[in-house]
């Protein structure tokens, strides 16, 4: 075989492994609900990751101060149960609430509370961030933790 061709060999199988290996995520639901006083932002996501034993699906709530140029502070992160209404696409109705209806209602200026079907594990919990305090319910009851 000719250097020349192994050349070329060797570049249809970098390009086809590059495009193979795409991003492996899609965000498939997003929602945000600003504070009472208008002073925060809680936002939330569902990304969807796909590939080779690394399927999954998560959805993570953050909160950010709105008179700050900092990026938003991840404060929950729920390891989702799928399977996603419309897979791989950003479609906030019909993935509403990321696939375990979770909501978002600011209680008071400083109380965040986050709700959702409890057909999800919560995998990291920030329980206050600044002066806001982030409580966690699923819907059947059971308060997951709730502020002092």
């Amino acid at each position: 075989m000719s250097v020349p061709r192994s050349i070329s060999f060797v570049a249809i199988g970098i390009c086809i492994l590059g495009a193979g290996c795409q991003k492996g995520y899609e965000t498939i639901w997003k929602a945000e609900a600003r504070s009472p006083d208008g002073l925060w932002l809680a936002s939330a996501d569902t990304v969807q990751n796909g590939g080779f034993g690394s399927a999954a699906i998560h959805t993570s709530v953050y909160l950010k101060r709105i008179n700050i140029s900092a990026a938003p502070t991840q404060v929950l992160v729920f390891s989702c149960e799928g399977p996603a209404p419309r897979p791989y696409v950003l479609d906030n109705s019909a993935n509403a609430g990321g696939t375990i209806n979770l909501k978002m209602n600011w209680l008071t200026p400083s109380h965040l509370e986050v709700t959702y079907d409890g057909h999800a594990d919560l995998d990291f919990q920030v329980v206050k961030y600044g002066r806001v305090a982030i409580s966690v319910r699923d819907l059947s009851g059971k308060i997951v933790h709730a502020p002092q």
